[in-house]
């Protein structure tokens, strides 16, 4: 597995921490930096969320959260992350653990819950996994983009015959619901797979259930 840490002058991925405690913050920030990534904390969730609204991170990045703060706790804002639009992995660190509380942020979908103090290297290997996680959640939404791209690049016809055809019926039975000849499906059919960059109708099948997914 490549790492995601480099002493690049340029950051490889974005951490974000959120922490009551300045010190900590201050001292995960400078363990971060020293290792090639670029970092930034708030005092607490509604602090950090002011800025995710008021900003965009191109960068893969992951969420290093307190779990016991003043105000909103860690476990309450993890619950509210989906609809709040906060899609980021994230570490729970924690003072004062225990094992259901540990139990209710995994189920929640932390990657890792670490009980402080922790060694350096266990949270920088939960942060090299987040931001992996993260990079490929970007990658994926980049090939449904492309995807979405190629399909809105097709005709109204051509969408006919490939729903058509992806639902198992043949070029003339397509040809007759459509009112149109059987040439003329295989012509748009051809049309809908180059641009669709596909080459079998297994192919085409698996592309569509992609989108319709």
């Amino acid at each position: 597995m490549n790492s995601v840490f480099s002493s690049a002058a340029a950051p490889q991925a974005m951490v974000y921490v959120v922490d009551d405690d300045a010190s900590v913050r201050a001292a995960i920030e400078d363990l971060l930096a020293s290792v090639g990534l670029a970092v930034q904390g708030f005092g607490s969730t509604s602090a950090f969320l002011e800025h995710w609204r008021s900003t965009v991170c191109a960068l893969p990045s992951c969420l290093v959260l307190d779990i016991r703060m003043p105000g909103q706790s860690g476990l309450e804002f993890q619950r509210q992350m989906g609809e709040l639009g906060v899609a980021l992995p994230v570490i729970f660190v924690t003072g004062h653990g225990d094992i259901p509380m540990s139990v209710q942020a995994m189920k929640g979908g932390a990657i890792e819950f670490l009980t402080k103090p922790f060694r350096e290297q266990e949270l920088l290997d939960a942060i090299q996994h987040g931001i992996g996680l993260d990079r490929a959640r970007h990658a994926q939404a980049q090939t449904d983009q492309s995807l979405q791209a190629q399909w809105d690049s097709l005709s109204a016809g051509e969408k006919d015959v490939v729903r058509g055809v992806t639902s198992g019926l043949l070029n003339k039975q397509v040809a007759a619901e459509l009112g149109v000849s059987e040439i003329t499906v295989k012509v748009r059919r051809a049309q809908a797979m180059r641009k669709l960059q596909v080459r079998t109708l297994a192919e085409l099948v698996r592309t569509v259930d992609k989108l319709e997914g």
